[in-house]
């Protein structure tokens, strides 16, 4: 697992930057009520989402929550006064606080279903009657665009997905959640070369290859030996589920 705290410097230049970030914060209003004026962003990183979500509606005020306290930091100084440094299953809000809550690319991180289901749950329990929860569903798999990477890569040990599209409706579900409509999204550069692969596995991007064990060093070395060791293969798409709290909702 990534130490966010030490990843929060470059985490931005890792994963496409300001496009990917348009890329994302599009998508994520497209699904939001045109009404809504109060929105929670859990997980919000570096904030580099937070602040297009923010600056996309005249009066919408936008709060950030992460846990990282580097990360915290990093959003604080693109939204200053609204980031709160916040574990998502525990957040220190009143219920029925916010006319939207989204969560991008933080379910795939929890450590248990139980804490997957926990987080849904407290991002249900802070939004209003009536308005929208968004969430990123299938990370991992999204990842998968079918290349010679993914070839290679394809034998390695997996982990379950906390954020499968499936478990997150049925994670819904048990909070009073509907359906409410999905997105697609590309990842914009964040298409891997091999040599960003080999990197990406030694600094531990794949939790189930430790970096330095015998088993990483032999996807790299079978990563290396592809051709055009620095051209980037096709970006991922990443999927968005919305899921309303219906207005009679308690």
């Amino acid at each position: 697992m990534l130490d966010y705290d030490e990843e929060a410097e470059r985490y931005d230049a890792f994963r496409g930057g300001e496009p990917r970030a348009a890329a994302a914060a599009n998508a994520v209003l497209g699904l939001l009520p045109a009404a809504a004026r109060s929105l929670l962003d859990v997980g919000c990183g570096t904030g580099i989402v937070t602040r297009r979500l923010a600056a996309a509606r005249d009066g919408m005020r936008v709060t950030g929550v992460d846990l990282a306290a580097a990360m915290a930091r990093q959003a604080a100084a693109r939204l200053p006064g609204n980031v709160v440094r916040a574990d998502s299953r525990r957040l220190p809000f009143a219920d029925q606080q916010f006319d939207a809550v989204t969560s991008v690319w933080l379910l795939h991180l929890a450590p248990s279903p139980q804490d997957a289901w926990a987080i849904v749950g407290d991002c249900a329990r802070v939004l209003r009657p009536g308005g929208v929860y968004v969430t990123t569903v299938d990370k991992a798999a999204s990842h998968n665009v079918g290349s010679d990477i993914d070839a290679v890569l394809s034998s390695r040990p997996r982990s379950p997905a906390r954020d499968a599209a499936e478990l997150v409706t049925e994670y819904a579900a048990d909070h009073g959640l509907v359906p409410a409509g999905q997105a697609r999204f590309p990842g914009r550069g964040q298409g891997r070369s091999p040599r960003r692969a080999v990197a990406d596995l030694r600094r531990g991007w794949f939790v189930t290859l430790p970096p330095g064990e015998p088993l990483a060093e032999r996807f790299a070395a079978r990563l290396a030996e592809l051709p055009d060791q620095d051209r980037p293969r096709p970006d991922p798409v990443f999927t968005l589920r919305a899921f309303r709290k219906p207005p009679d909702a308690q």
